[in-house]
C-alpha cells in the first residue's frame, strides 16, 4: 500500500466520490478510480460500493478509512519533523 492511494481513498471517501476527490487533489477522478481500484487488488478486499454514482463504504472501508487518517496524519507529521531546522546535521 502507498501512502498516495491510501491518500486518494481517504479523499474519495471523505468527499463522496471520485470526482471530487480528484478536484480536492488536482487530479482527475480516474487516476483515484485507479488508485482506489488498485489498493482494493493488493488488498484482496473491496472498500468501496459503487452504484448509481453513490459511493458506500464496506466495513472493510470504514475500517480503512479511520486507519488510513491516522496513518496519514502521522505520515504528514514525521515529514514536518523532518524539515525542522532543529535537527542535527549528520
Amino acid at each position: 500500500m502507498e501512502l498516495e492511494q491510501l491518500r486518494m481513498f481517504v479523499a474519495a471517501a471523505e468527499t463522496g466520490g471520485f470526482s471530487a476527490a480528484g478536484r480536492s487533489l488536482y487530479t482527475s477522478h480516474s487516476t483515484v478510480s485507479r488508485a482506489v481500484s488498485a489498493l482494493e487488488k493488493e488488498l484482496g478486499v473491496k472498500l468501496i460500493s459503487r452504484t448509481n454514482r453513490l459511493l458506500a463504504l464496506t466495513p472493510a472501508g470504514e475500517l480503512l478509512l479511520k486507519e488510513g487518517r491516522e496513518l496519514l496524519a502521522a505520515a504528514d507529521g514525521l515529514s514536518a519533523k523532518l524539515r525542522e531546522p532543529e535537527l542535527p546535521e549528520e
